[in-house]
């Protein structure tokens, strides 16, 4: 399945909540969802002037949940549901550990960790070969990154425009208190394996569950 290419608003609308996808851009006023806080399409107005439209199954509720939480990541189907299927292999709660997984993700750490504005960024960011794991370049976003391993900038790109400005921004990774970050090296580790408190992704992953269960 090919990664989706469009409009990124267009996804925070169609979910009706801040994805952050879009870096700075979501922390403004030029923000879509603050903008247009309805669905996009011709149509999308004249439902939410309606109280919503009809009353969605559990299904559509589940299947939007899905939706919301793979497009926070930057997943496409097959990726997030290989995902899934890993985490069902660990011992304890299954949605817990979906996003546990997807926290541990490289290019999830990289913006965590307050090096990019966005995932979108990271993402990019990593496939470039900008980020050192354990002092090895690695250009795989995907990549599963264990507590105790350094991420890095490379020193070649800690100059880089995106790279300060986001550093120039707010500390994320500073308030998570399962990461270390170190703002002067361009480095930070994940100190241990996050608890479900301790993720700030507004999600309900049991949803999740309940959908691949079926």
């Amino acid at each position: 399945m090919a990664r989706y290419s469009g409009p990124a608003c267009r996804l925070c609308r169609r979910e009706g909540t801040k994805l952050f996808l879009k870096g700075t851009r979501c922390f403004t006023e030029k923000c879509a969802v603050e903008r247009r806080g309805y669905p996009p399409g011709q149509h999308g107005a004249a439902v939410s002037g309606k109280g919503g439209g009809r009353k969605m199954s559990e299904y559509a509720k589940q299947l939007r949940e899905k939706q919301k939480v793979k497009r926070i990541y930057g997943l496409n189907e097959q990726q997030f549901r290989n995902t899934f299927e890993a985490a069902t292999h660990e011992p304890g709660v299954k949605g817990t550990n979906l996003l546990i997984a997807l926290e541990s993700r490289l290019d999830n750490l990289v913006y965590r960790m307050g090096f990019t504005t966005s995932r979108r960024g990271a993402r990019q960011l990593v496939r470039h070969g900008h980020v050192e794991v354990n002092g090895r370049r690695v250009d795989i976003p995907s990549y599963h990154v264990e507590p105790g391993q350094e991420v890095r900038v490379a020193s070649s790109a800690r100059e880089m425009v995106p790279v300060k400005v986001a550093q120039e921004m707010a500390t994320r990774g500073s308030s998570l208190t399962w990461l270390s970050v170190d703002n002067q090296k361009c480095a930070g580790r994940m100190t241990m394996r996050p608890t479900r408190d301790a993720i700030p992704t507004n999600a309900q992953e049991q949803l999740i569950v309940e959908l691949y269960s079926k």
